[in-house]
């Protein structure tokens, strides 16, 4: 069986399961906790991270660019990095924000500090990154309102790999309650349409051990 060794709330390996989703594969889930550096996992991925995809025939890919770039290829009947020049290079540029931008700025600030830096015993959280987070978090919103007022979805008329990213992060901040929907209504109603979408819902169904997200987070009417 295709396995995609991830961690809950990391937001690459949550690109690459909802990418998995779209493309309606199926795959098994091997929670890693890559503060242990198993040595074969270390094998498969020499940098420790998350995630990592085995398709079933035993190949292994690691990072999750290349593993989201492998997919479209692979398995092109339903595209998500768009299907002309123009298209790819907005989704790809979009992408790039948020796995990059936005990762930096908002949900290593976030999720990074408040949750997996105890998770894996990586020290205690640091107050001025969270007040950082927190405060960044907001033009993002603005940004991702500008786009979902424009456009059918975030890159174009299509779903994409762009709208995967974002989802993905901010699916991972609303499991700890830090996203502030009431201040961004566009943003909001964009994300309801993500959260609908079935590729999405076993994200929902996620939970931490010792860390349970509020109640709101898995309901798909906020």
């Amino acid at each position: 069986m295709r396995t995609v060794h991830h961690f809950w709330l990391s937001p690459f390996s949550r690109k690459v399961r909802i990418a998995l989703g779209e493309k309606g594969l199926d795959f098994e889930l091997q929670v890693e906790k890559i503060s242990d550096r198993r040595p074969e996992f270390l094998a498969m991925n020499p940098a420790g991270d998350v995630p990592v995809l085995v398709e079933d025939d035993g190949t292994v890919f690691a990072d999750h660019i290349a593993i989201c770039e492998y997919l479209d290829e692979a398995y092109p009947e339903k595209p998500l990095i768009g299907s002309s020049p123009v298209e790819r290079a907005e989704t790809r540029r979009l992408t790039s924000w948020f796995d990059g931008k936005f990762n930096t700025e908002v949900t290593e600030n976030l999720v990074g500090e408040k949750l997996i830096k105890r998770y894996l015993g990586w020290g205690y959280p640091h107050a001025p990154a969270i007040r950082a987070g927190l405060q960044n978090i907001h033009y993002h919103l603005d940004y991702i309102a500008y786009l979902a007022e424009r456009r059918n979805w975030l890159a174009g008329d299509s779903f994409s790999l762009a709208d995967i990213a974002a989802g993905a992060h901010l699916s991972a901040i609303d499991y700890l309650g830090d996203v502030p929907w009431d201040d961004h209504p566009e943003a909001r109603l964009w994300y309801s349409r993500i959260k609908s979408r079935r590729s999405f819902r076993p994200l929902l169904s996620d939970s931490l051990p010792g860390n349970p997200p509020p109640a709101h987070y898995a309901d798909l009417d906020f």
